[in-house]
């Protein structure tokens, strides 16, 4: 790439120190007009004078480090200005970079350059971006596993498997008039079986890596009234949301993160489901509905105060067929012996629901930790520890599921005793699968869709 490109590294706004990033050819060359003396030594921090390239007028002092062409992150000349992090200090920093020649860097164009020039693969670029993401420990602990190569180093003896199978076929496909023998063809065929085999237990890891990197949206939904904004703001551990005893008072969604057992849930408090006529509430409403249907699991709130109404019935019946727990709320209302019998009798109106009940009060906290085990008891958080290899990344998740069935498939094709042209379509189409999720077949549409991803600065 002949072009330099310039950012900031750092995250818009005031802060102690900033730090503006150029890469290219002319990286030295344009950070030298900014100093009072020219030249810089390779990977050494040096504190300078920084003034307008054009005007002379002081900008600033900062720490200037530069890093020359292999050595660098990106595999290029890279010089870093880190100066005080004044927004208008910055900016005169980047302006005047450009006056200079540099342009403005596109979304992950550093690390688009690093994979370029063979500093890294697409999987360990995309850990980068893994871990500036990452919104608990576990899931930067994996970031950085993923940073290191683990991916490529996990997959690379079941890719030389494969390169080892194809390499016998072409060379019967070349030098061997006969059919192959029956035993070699057969041994083949377990070769192809272990290997689909192996694709399928990494992809098999995907559930847990999922839940790592994305974690949960989980849904609070109910009647005005039952608690909702009272139980979003406990689980939060902060007064988020406005609770009144008017009914509707939520009129739109609120999100919010938080973690249970280092998992993230993205926590939806929304309107309360009831007929109106009021048109910025019915508004919530349907929005409140749709919700309900994205969400991975939804809390069903009812009053335990209160008998089970038809419209309670309605609600629960709306969401049969969707992952859910209801939090029978308000139990500091009612005597404990009132709520076991709602709970266990077999006569209750709730007997139905007995599994998916936990009883709770939003006011005094009492059953809450209850609630958030069963947040996360349907999706198998116990393998959210392991240190094992975990696939994060949906798109990788989806190759490695493509090259599984396209070896199952040549794999049939063998013992149909079909001609090795045919068999190996399918194991070449494997092969290019491996090489997507390393960066080393990936297209430019590709590259650039991957890459619009990350922050500017990366």
């Amino acid at each position: 790439m002949t072009d330099t490109i310039v950012a900031l590294a750092t995250p818009l706004g005031r802060s102690g120190i900033g730090t503006v990033r150029l890469s290219g050819p002319d990286a030295a060359r344009i950070a030298e007009r900014f100093c009072d003396s020219p030249g810089f030594e390779p990977r050494r921090a040096t504190l300078v004078k920084l003034s307008d390239p054009e005007i002379g007028e002081a900008i600033d002092e900062a720490v200037v480090t530069f890093y020359r062409g292999l050595n660098s992150f990106t595999g290029e000349d890279v010089v870093e200005i880190s100066c005080h992090g004044s927004p208008v200090v910055l900016r005169q920093v980047i302006d005047g970079s450009l006056r200079l020649g540099a342009r403005m860097a596109d979304p992950g164009e550093f690390s688009l350059r690093a994979l370029a020039n063979g500093k890294m693969n697409l999987a360990e670029a995309e850990a980068i971006r893994d871990l500036i993401d990452a919104q608990t420990a576990t899931a930067a602990r994996q970031a950085v596993r993923q940073m290191r190569g683990e991916i490529s180093q996990t997959l690379s003896p079941v890719k030389d498997e494969l390169l080892d199978v194809i390499v016998v076929l072409e060379s019967a496909l070349e030098f061997v008039e006969d059919d192959l023998p029956d035993v070699q063809t057969a041994a083949l065929s377990e070769r192809l079986r272990r290997i689909a085999d192996e694709l399928d237990r990494f992809a098999a890891t995907f559930k847990a890596g999922h839940l790592i990197r994305e974690g949960l949206r989980v849904a609070i939904i109910g009647h005005p009234n039952v608690g909702k904004s009272s139980l979003f703001n406990a689980l939060l551990g902060s007064e988020r949301a406005i609770v009144t005893d008017i009914a509707g008072t939520t009129r739109d969604q609120l999100h919010e993160r938080f973690t249970i057992n280092d998992i993230p849930i993205s926590l939806i408090d929304t309107a309360g489901l009831r007929e109106t006529t009021d048109v910025v509430e019915s508004i919530g409403v349907e929005r409140s509905r749709a919700t309900m249907a994205d969400a991975d699991l939804v809390i069903l709130m009812l009053d335990a105060s209160v008998q089970t109404s038809d419209e309670d019935r309605q609600l629960i019946e709306s969401i049969t067929g969707l992952n859910y727990i209801v939090a029978l709320n308000k139990i500091d209302k009612v005597p404990s012996s009132d709520i076991d019998r709602m709970v266990a009798a077999e006569n209750s109106s709730l007997a139905f629901l007995r599994d998916k009940i936990v009883p709770i009060s939003a006011k005094t906290g009492e059953g809450l930790e209850d609630l958030k085990a069963a947040i996360i008891e349907p999706f198998s958080p116990g393998d959210v520890d392991s240190t094992g290899f975990l696939i994060t990344d949906a798109r990788h998740h989806d190759l490695l599921l493509r090259a599984r069935d396209e070896v199952l498939g040549s794999q049939r094709l063998i013992e149909e005793r079909a001609s090795e042209e045919i068999i190996l379509v399918g194991l070449h189409n494997a092969l290019r699968y491996f090489g997507e999720i390393t960066g080393e077949t990936t297209t430019e549409d590709m590259l650039t869709r991957i890459f619009s991803t990350f922050c500017i600065g990366k």
